[in-house]
């Protein structure tokens, strides 16, 4: 995809130095192209702020250099920056990024900023009753080969919300013409005649990148089998930061079914962005995280452990973030569903030696993995978690469709 240029001011004591500055930082986005991924780098701006009224004026001609805090000019010259500030910076109007959003690893940490800061904005208007009319115009088409009720909804509730309109599919696997046997690119080259924009969950790893390198409008992945389920990463990393505060220096357990949970899949991508993060794995043996997920963590130096201690996990964590064993996922192996489920459970046990500031998610639903005596509890965030995912899905909607 080709990206919108971006541009950043460098300003000292208040006085521009630079306009539209070419200080930048270069991440990669990662697009789906053709069937294959290709990685696009673009620039992000980097605003830096410092104070150096105590140096006296630059010599002609002398560029500068920032180098952790100092604002060294070469010649000799230099003088203790005492405030750097670094932020993102995206273009009202401009284009978005991605063209489709199909797994965690095509963001960065500045560009999931700001997007929860469109997410914020989306806050106010689905409490304004009036509703907008940003999306006025648009249409969205659910196409979901999976049950769902959570991530349909939000979609669907975000696109009306923003004023757009939907067309559904519930059960494509069965009532559709995949039934018949058509093939799914077949499927969306018909479905993205209909519509601006496609949500898909599907049964099948893969599947969303398929339909993002067939279809000419944009493709979000509302999960795709034992693969990933990006949004629902979005949503629980900004619901982290909300009822936490931040996101750098925390420490979370995924507990439950890491190998065919694409939710905690999707989520260790994300945290990996941020600093000085520790990964508590918890899980039976039968459905423990894959090598794939802790190879990248490895790669990018985040600090991972696997543990078989529910209690003591808990009691370090900032976050517990509990999954439900996937019966579906198991195929004909019921023995090894049986084996899995019920060996991990959060409950007022769990409760009792958590920190006071640690809060328990889950993607949803639930079955017997956490017990309803919880919910009464405040760290209890999931259903919070549920109604952040409507501010997500409605801040992607925007962006795909209209830029920022």
């Amino acid at each position: 995809m080709a990206s919108s240029s971006l541009f950043s001011t460098c300003t000292i004591n208040g006085s521009v130095l630079a306009s539209k500055a070419s200080q930048t930082s270069a991440e990669p986005v990662c697009n789906h192209l053709n069937g294959s991924s290709k990685l696009t780098y673009r620039s992000l701006p980097i605003s830096a702020s410092a104070d150096i009224s105590h140096s006296r004026a630059f010599p002609n001609g002398r560029a500068f250099d920032w180098k952790q805090g100092n604002l060294s000019l070469r010649g000799g010259v230099g003088c203790k920056a005492l405030a750097v500030e670094t932020k993102p910076f995206f273009s009202v109007g401009s284009k978005f990024q991605l063209e489709d959003v199909i797994e965690a690893q095509q963001f960065n940490r500045d560009t999931l900023s700001a997007i929860f800061d469109v997410a914020k904005e989306m806050e106010k208007i689905e409490k304004n009753s009036t509703g907008s009319n940003l999306l006025k115009g648009y249409l969205m088409a659910t196409l979901f080969y999976e049950p769902s009720t959570r991530t349909r909804l939000s979609f669907e509730s975000a696109m009306k919300r923003l004023g757009g309109e939907v067309l559904t599919t519930e059960n494509a696997r069965e009532f559709s013409s995949a039934a018949k046997g058509e093939t799914l690119e077949d499927t969306i080259r018909t479905v993205e005649g209909y519509t601006d924009i496609i949500v898909m969950r599907h049964f099948e790893s893969g599947a969303a990148r398929r339909a993002a390198a067939t279809a000419n409008i944009p493709v979000i992945n509302a999960g795709d089998g034992p693969g990933q389920h990006p949004t629902q990463a979005l949503l629980d990393v900004y619901t982290i930061q909300k009822e936490r505060g931040k996101l750098d220096g925390i420490k979370v357990g995924l507990v439950g079914d890491l190998a065919y949970g694409r939710t905690v899949r999707s989520l260790a991508y994300l945290l990996a962005k941020y600093k000085d993060v520790k990964i508590y794995f918890v899980s039976p043996e039968v459905v423990k995280m894959k090598e794939d997920i802790k190879d990248y963590l490895t790669s990018q130096g985040v600090e991972w452990e696997e543990s078989a201690d529910l209690m003591e996990v808990a009691s370090k964590c900032d976050v517990v973030y509990q999954t439900r064993i996937q019966r579906e996922r198991f195929g004909g192996r019921t023995d090894l569903y049986e084996e899995a489920r019920g060996k991990y459970i959060v409950d007022q046990n769990v409760l009792d030696v958590m920190q006071e500031h640690a809060i328990i998610m889950h993607p949803l639903p639930r079955l017997d993995e956490i017990t309803v005596e919880v919910d009464a509890d405040p760290r209890a965030a999931y259903f919070r978690q549920a109604k952040n995912g409507l501010y997500i899905r409605m801040a992607l909607l925007k962006l795909l469709l209209l830029g920022w």
